[in-house]
Order: structure tokens, then C-alpha cells, then sequence
């Protein structure tokens, strides 16, 4: 459920590939039986792509990674988190538009 630039987090690769990057990172939140989650996949595919080598764009399964997901208080999906230097710098809840997102990567930027 990944598009060619999206990448998949995991929790056993969490602090290299997320915290240590030298780019900023979106994190989409999501699981296989999440309705908006799905909705919201092509958007994601689609700022993968768009932001590609500047911005690192992924996915991580709450169901399969419950450590990252309970370490930044995961209650509701989809939920993006952006990292910037290993810290969170932005998020958003919900299934939310393109352009939402778009202004939130390019703020970090």
C-alpha cells in the first residue's frame, strides 16, 4: 500500500531512519483497516513523489510497530507527524487535504 517514493517505517529502524535523518521526515500513521487511512494513501504517495529528495516521506503501521506508536501518543489514524533533527515539528489528525500537508512540509523546509 505504498507508492514507488513512500517509504516504511518500522520500529526497529525508527532512530536511524526517522530521528537521525538529515532530512526532514513525514510520518504517516496508518493501519490496513483504517477507512480515511486509505483515503488518505494516494495524497501520500503523491507528496513521496512531489517531495522526493527533499523531504523523506513514509508510512508506519500501528499494528506492527506499537513502540513508535506509543511513544508519540498515537490515540487516532491517520495521524501525521513531520520530524525535523530528530524532533517533532509539526501534526495533524484526520484525513486531511494535500495542501494541508504540502504547507506543513514546506514550513520545514
Amino acid at each position: 500500500m505504498a507508492g514507488q517514493n513512500t517509504l516504511t517505517f518500522t520500529d526497529g529502524a525508527w532512530d536511524n531512519e526517522v530521528l537521525q535523518s538529515e532530512q526532514p521526515v513525514l510520518v504517516d500513521f496508518w493501519a490496513e483497516w483504517c477507512g480515511p487511512c486509505r483515503m488518505l494513501a494516494p495524497t501520500i504517495d503523491a507528496l513521496a513523489s512531489d517531495y522526493d529528495g527533499r523531504v523523506k516521506v513514509g508510512k508506519l503501521n500501528v499494528d506492527q510497530n506499537g513502540g513508535a506508536t506509543m511513544r508519540y501518543g498515537i490515540r487516532g489514524i491517520p495521524a501525521l507527524i513531520l520530524f525535523k533533527g530528530g524532533q517533532v515539528v509539526a501534526q495533524k489528525v484526520g484525513a486531511v487535504s494535500k495542501a494541508e500537508i504540502a504547507a506543513m512540509l514546506d514550513a520545514a523546509l
